[in-house]
């Protein structure tokens, strides 16, 4: 099973590295792959007050980043980072911290935002738990999750 824990600053440097194995594939796909630019991004988004590391069997596998949006008109949170591990996708990890993330906001009475980029699995598998695509950009697709689409999946 899973679990989570708190992210510290002295972690940043291991987050990248996983930030860049996880996103990689897609891209490369879309000839934008920079290691530089990957953890520019990264730094500017970093605030570990808002940071879980995901963990199994003692392993760091991944990180979720959820933090309050106030960008989007109505009271939510964003999923700003959600990355596992390529070895370790497909067992339902990514799964479980989405529903960590929804219990969250359900919790908070409020909607989940995320960007995702283009062609890549993940837009499948936000559409898979709920999300509806409400904006896009060059780059990226937007999504909303609102609590009152219904219960939990």
């Amino acid at each position: 099973m899973p679990t989570l824990s708190p992210v510290a600053t002295v972690d940043f440097d291991d987050m990248v590295a996983l930030r860049m194995e996880a996103l990689r594939p897609s891209l490369e796909r879309l000839g934008r792959f920079d290691p530089v630019r990957a953890r520019e991004r990264l730094a500017a988004g970093f605030k570990p007050e808002h940071m879980q590391h995901i963990n199994l069997d003692g392993q760091r596998i991944g990180f979720i980043t959820l933090r309050p949006d106030d960008g989007a008109g109505l009271h939510a949170l964003h999923l700003d980072h959600l990355y596992i591990r390529p070895a370790c996708q497909g067992q339902g990890i990514g799964a479980w911290a989405l529903n960590w993330a929804k219990e969250q906001a359900a919790g908070q009475g409020c909607d989940i935002t995320l960007s995702a980029l283009k062609h890549s699995a993940s837009n499948r598998f936000y559409l898979r738990h709920g999300f509806v695509q409400v904006g896009e950009s060059e780059f990226d697709l937007d999504y909303r999750w609102s609590l009152t689409q219904g219960a939990l999946e």
